[in-house]
Parts: C-alpha cells; sequence; structure tokens
C-alpha cells in the first residue's frame, strides 16, 4: 500500500491536522504522527488512509486516478479573457479616508477617457473570444461618467451572447438618469457601508447631511431593485474596531445578507493615513470575534448570515474546483481570465496593482489599449504566480487550499521573495484555514449550524468529519 504524502499542523486542543495535495483531510493525534513519521503505519492505518482516499495500491487504480483528478481540480486553470474592470473615470464626489484607489475631485479635468480611448476599449473588446461577458465599471466614481457607461453597455449588448455589468458605486449622488441606468435587469450595484452610520461618517461622508444622502440611495436602490442587484461591503480601521453586532445589525438591517469584512487596504493613498501594513495579528482576533457573533446571530435568526471571503476560504476546503474569487486562486495567473483598464488605456493585471503603479512604487503595467498587452511583461509577473514549489508552502498542510497574491507582496514589502509565512498574506490565510478546520470539527451546535449553512449543505454534519482513532 502506498501512503500520498501527508502535510501535518497541530490544531486546537492538540490534535494533529492531517491533509494531502488534492486537499483530503483529517484529524488524529501525535501516536498516529509518531507512526507516520518512523515509518511503522498499522494494518489499521492503511485501511483507514486507503478508505478516505490517501493511499493507492499501484499507479493506475481507481484511488490513483481519483487522487490525481482532486489535485488537479484544485489548480485554477485560466480560460479566455471574460472579466474586464474598466476605469473611465478617476473623478470623484467623496474624499475617503482611507480610499485606496487613485482619485481626483470631481472638478478635475482630463481623467476621464477620451473618445480616442473609449473607441480603442471598444475595439479591444471587440476583439475578444468569448461569447459571454462580466464589466465591473470602477473609478473614481463612475456615475460621473454615465454617458461613457452607455456606450460601453450598448456595444457589449450588441457584441456578446451574454453580458453582465456591475457599477462600483459611492451611491452618493444619483441623478433620475443614473437610476434609469442602473434599474436594467443585466446591471449591478456594488458599494460600500462602513460597519454603521457612525463609521460611515467619519471614514466617508463626513457630514451628517453626506450620511443621510447615502443611507436614503441605499434604501432607495434596495427598495427598487432588491438584494439580488445591490451588495455592499464594509471597509474597517483597525485602530477603531466598530463592534461586531453593530456590523451585523446595520447590514440586516437594509436585507443584506452576505458581509466581505476586510481592513483598510494597504494600497493607494490608504497608506498614507492608515496603519495598515503589518496588521494581521490585531486583524485576526478582531474577525475570529465577529465570526462568533455571526455563529450567535445565526442560531435563532430567521435568515442566516455569512462572512464572505471565510465562506469562499471554507468552500476552497470543501470543495475542490471552488476558484471564484481572484485573490485565492493557485495558480493565480494574472491578465489572462481577467484585465484592468485604467482611465488612460493603461492595462494592468489586477485594480490593486493599478494603485501601486499610481504611488510610483513600481510600475505593473501591461501595455496600452491602443497598443495591445504586452506579453513579455505579464509572462515575467506569472513566472511566480503558484505555491506549487515555494519551500515555505510545501509543507504547509493548507496548500491546497491556499494561493499567492504577488501584487499584495510588492505594495506591502517592495518585493516578491520575503518568506511567506512573515507576509501579510501567509498570517492572514493561516488564522482562516485554522479557524475553518476548528469549526469544522467543532461540537458546538451553534457553530455546527453556521458551517454547514456556509458550506452551502445544510444537511451536513460538521460533527463526523473524518477523525483517525
Amino acid at each position: 500500500m502506498n501512503v500520498f504524502p501527508l502535510k501535518f499542523r497541530e490544531v486546537t486542543g492538540g490534535s494533529v491536522l492531517f491533509a494531502d495535495d488534492a486537499g483530503g483531510f483529517f484529524k488524529s493525534d501525535a501516536d498516529f504522527l509518531e507512526r507516520y513519521a518512523t515509518d511503522r503505519l498499522q494494518s489499521t492505518d492503511y485501511r483507514f488512509l486507503e478508505r478516505n482516499g490517501h493511499a493507492f495500491s499501484e499507479v493506475g487504480d481507481l484511488a490513483y486516478t481519483g487522487f490525481v483528478y482532486r489535485w488537479a481540480n484544485r489548480l485554477f486553470q485560466p480560460g479566455e479573457l471574460d472579466y474586464v474592470i474598466l476605469v473611465p473615470t478617476l473623478r470623484c464626489n467623496l474624499n475617503c479616508s482611507y480610499c485606496q484607489v487613485s482619485r481626483v475631485n470631481e472638478g478635475t479635468p482630463g481623467f476621464d477617457w477620451t473618445s480616442e480611448t473609449l473607441e480603442a476599449v471598444l475595439g479591444f473588446l471587440n476583439g475578444l473570444p468569448t461569447k459571454t461577458l462580466k464589466v465591473e465599471f470602477q473609478g473614481g466614481e463612475p456615475l460621473l461618467a454615465l454617458n461613457i457607461l452607455k456606450e460601453v453597455r450598448a456595444f457589449c449588448r450588441e457584441r456578446f451572447d451574454k453580458v453582465e455589468f456591475v457599477v462600483c458605486t459611492n451611491l452618493q449622488r444619483v441623478t433620475d438618469d443614473a437610476w434609469e441606468f442602473l434599474s436594467d435587469d443585466d446591471t449591478f450595484i456594488s458599494t460600500s457601508v462602513d460597519a454603521n452610520p457612525e463609521t460611515h461618517q467619519r471614514q466617508r461622508t463626513v457630514s451628517d447631511e453626506k450620511t443621510t444622502e447615502f443611507f436614503g440611495n441605499l434604501r432607495r436602490a434596495l427598495d427598487l431593485f432588491g438584494t439580488p442587484k445591490v451588495s455592499a461591503l464594509p471597509t474597517i480601521d483597525i485602530c477603531n474596531l466598530p463592534d461586531p453586532a453593530s456590523i451585523i445589525e446595520t447590514f440586516t438591517g437594509y436585507g443584506l445578507n452576505s458581509i466581505y469584512l476586510r481592513p483598510v487596504n494597504y494600497q493607494g493613498f490608504a497608506r498614507k493615513r492608515f496603519e495598515a501594513k503589518d496588521v494581521s495579528v490585531q486583524w485576526n482576533a478582531y474577525h475570529a470575534a465577529f465570526l462568533e457573533a455571526l455563529i450567535e446571530h445565526n442560531w435563532t435568526a430567521t435568515e442566516p448570515v455569512e462572512e464572505y471571503y471565510f465562506v469562499h476560504c471554507l468552500r476552497r476546503v470543501v470543495r475542490s474546483g471552488h476558484h471564484g474569487h481572484a485573490d485565492l486562486r493557485n495558480p493565480n495567473i494574472l491578465g489572462r481570465s481577467y484585465i484592468v483598464i485604467d482611465h488612460d488605456g493603461t492595462f494592468y493585471p489586477t485594480d490593486e496593482a493599478r494603485m501601486v503603479t499610481r504611488l510610483g512604487q513600481i510600475d505593473l503595467s501591461m501595455g496600452n489599449v491602443r497598443t495591445g498587452p504586452e506579453e513579455s511583461v505579464i509572462a515575467t509577473l506569472n513566472e511566480e504566480a503558484f505555491n506549487n514549489f515555494h519551500p515555505d508552502c510545501v509543507h504547509c498542510p493548507y496548500q491546497a487550499y491556499c494561493g499567492v497574491d504577488l501584487v499584495d507582496d510588492l505594495s506591502r514589502y517592495g518585493r516578491i521573495d520575503v518568506p511567506k509565512h512573515l507576509t501579510d498574506f501567509c498570517q492572514r490565510h493561516t488564522y482562516l484555514f485554522d479557524k475553518v478546520f476548528e469549526l469544522l470539527y467543532s461540537d458546538d451546535p451553534k457553530a455546527q449550524k453556521s458551517i454547514a449553512l456556509w458550506a452551502g449543505m445544510p444537511q451536513f454534519d460538521p460533527g463526523v468529519a473524518k477523525v483517525h482513532p
């Protein structure tokens, strides 16, 4: 009997979590670890490992083939480019304290697409081989360039078989024309609701009048279009943490049951005003408290609430092939399945990459829409876009579920060869996967209820997760 290599980590309660390269996992004790490490496995060990997909008899048998399939399904294979982030303007009508994007004042000229740039963008979109497309409008405040949004939408509807539009708007001032634009079934709203009205005002709107205006527009959007068309997410200042219950209360009060909790990003202008570089210890503690509040809320709530990114990590563990979020893929290939086109027509691999470039830290641009992507730059960025052979990752039991974020490493440290365990990315995700397995194996019925709902398997009993006696 041949055993696939197992990686291990001590977890809550002194047990040991084991995982293989295909993401199969189980929990056992130090005695099993001793037998495994000294090549003294017993017949009961082999039977358990074979029954649960961690061992095979010979290359090519069903157990071996199943493992290889699961392993391959864990890897992200980029398809054709079918997702574009468009930045038609950098102008904005707010001056948020933590702004991570490149923005200029609303009346500043020269920061919208010119007619030539718009024509080049449409020409680029027309040349895409895909029949389906997702278009995300960023800014600045994209609704300040509503005429450009209209032209892009009209063109895409004619060109592609299926297309979806997302407008990332601050919802601060919405004209009647903009409300009409947003009302179409293929057009969605993404906005920010920072924790609660007090926090939102402090970080974004500043004045009572603007705060009232924003929450009025949020209510109107939800009343007009419903939660399927409106998403919102909070940005949290690690030095001024709101009570988790106040976030849950605010979001559920508007019928929003998915909360993507994020700290102020170490990108763009935010890095000049906030302590946001090395905050994983504080953030992980706060995030754990937030999950506890969610679990308590879900125990009696009619509608369960999730923390979006934790749920994504959970599903990465229990489902192979769950690659929906671009920040947690392996390999995290840049410039292929999605791309960013800035206000001047410059290509970037991610929205964060244009922030890093805007600050003058390092140029991560990849050509221009007028001349086409620079393939050599894209290839260079992608040389380190995977964790399969990284010396800090090959021994980690979470490797199969995790990914890489080169842009974040470049932003924080100015290099990509910092030992992974010292990076903010690794420290945050080690905590997240620790928490995933803590809850998967929890005996607390409250935790079991939430974890089953979040996993998308209401009948799943986390208490029967595999344990080797």
